[in-house]
C-alpha cells in the first residue's frame, strides 16, 4: 500500500510539472482506425447478421488540451470512415458495406514530465458520443433486392483508452496516439422500420447492434441472433499548438 501510494503521488507530481510547462493546446491530424471485435469480419458475416464487416480504414481528428489541477482535460471530434465488399455467400452475391462514426470524446489524461526531454508519455481514459451513418449495396444477392440502401443514423456512448506520446519541435507538439475504442457500450437497440410488413432487407437499414426481438431459428427475415459490440483500434498522428 506504501509503495502504491509513492507510485500514485509521482504521477500527480510529474502531471503538475506538465501543467506548469503547457496550459492550453489545439490541433488535430488523422490516422488508421482497424475494427475488433463484432464490428470486423467479413461481408458474408454482415449478411448473416453476425458482424459488421468492416475493414480498416481512415479518420480525421482535431484536439484541445486543458492543463487543469495537475493533470488534463482533453477534448476531441473525430471522424472515421470504413468499408469493405465481397460476397453475400462463398463464391456468390455482391455486398459493398461502408459506415462512418462522428465521435465526440472528453476525459482526463495524466502525463509523466521527463526532465530535460523532449518527449512526454502520456495515459488517457475518454467518454464518447458516437454518431453511425452509412450505405450498403447488394447486386445479385438471395432474398434481397438489388439496390444501394442508406442505413439510419444511430448514437451510441462509448469509451476510449488511450496513451501517446508529445514530442516537442520547436514552437509546436506533435501528438502521437494509439487508442482502443469502446464504441456502443450503451444504447444498442433493434430498430424496425417496416413493422407492418417485415422483409429481410428491414434488418439492413438501421445499425441494430442488439438482438432482434422477433428472431426465431431458420428465419430468414428476423436473423439477428444476439447484441453485437463494436469495438476499434485507432492509430492517429497529429500536431498541437500552444494558445
Amino acid at each position: 500500500m506504501k509503495n502504491l501510494t509513492i507510485v500514485l503521488a509521482g504521477l500527480v507530481l510529474a502531471a503538475g510539472t506538465t501543467y506548469s510547462q503547457v496550459k492550453f493546446q489545439v490541433g488535430g491530424g488523422l490516422g488508421l482506425v482497424s475494427p475488433t471485435g463484432d464490428m470486423g469480419g467479413t461481408t458474408i458475416d454482415y449478411y448473416n447478421g453476425q458482424k459488421f464487416g468492416l475493414s480498416t480504414g481512415f479518420t480525421l481528428f482535431g484536439k484541445a488540451r486543458l492543463g487543469l489541477l495537475g493533470f488534463n482535460i482533453v477534448g476531441e471530434l473525430s471522424y472515421s470512415a470504413l468499408n469493405n465488399d465481397g460476397n453475400s455467400e462463398p463464391g456468390r452475391g455482391s455486398v459493398k458495406v461502408s459506415q462512418s462514426i462522428l465521435a465526440l470524446k472528453a476525459g482526463p489524461e495524466f502525463q509523466l514530465n521527463i526532465p530535460a526531454s523532449p518527449i512526454t508519455p502520456y495515459l488517457g481514459v475518454q467518454l464518447a458520443l458516437n454518431r453511425f451513418s452509412g450505405e450498403t449495396t447488394f447486386q445479385g444477392v438471395s432474398k434481397v433486392p438489388s439496390a444501394t440502401y442508406s442505413v439510419e443514423s444511430a448514437s451510441r456512448f462509448g469509451v476510449a483508452f488511450n496513451g501517446g506520446v508529445l514530442i516537442g519541435i520547436g514552437g509546436i507538439t506533435l501528438d502521437v496516439n494509439l487508442a482502443y475504442n469502446l464504441l456502443n457500450v450503451g444504447g444498442r437497440s433493434f430498430t424496425d422500420l417496416n413493422p407492418s410488413q417485415r422483409e429481410r432487407i428491414d434488418s439492413y437499414l438501421a445499425l441494430n447492434d442488439a438482438r432482434d426481438p422477433l428472431y426465431e431459428p431458420g428465419d430468414d427475415k428476423n436473423f439477428i441472433v444476439a447484441e453485437r459490440s463494436m469495438s476499434s483500434f485507432q492509430f492517429v498522428v497529429g500536431v498541437m499548438f500552444g494558445i
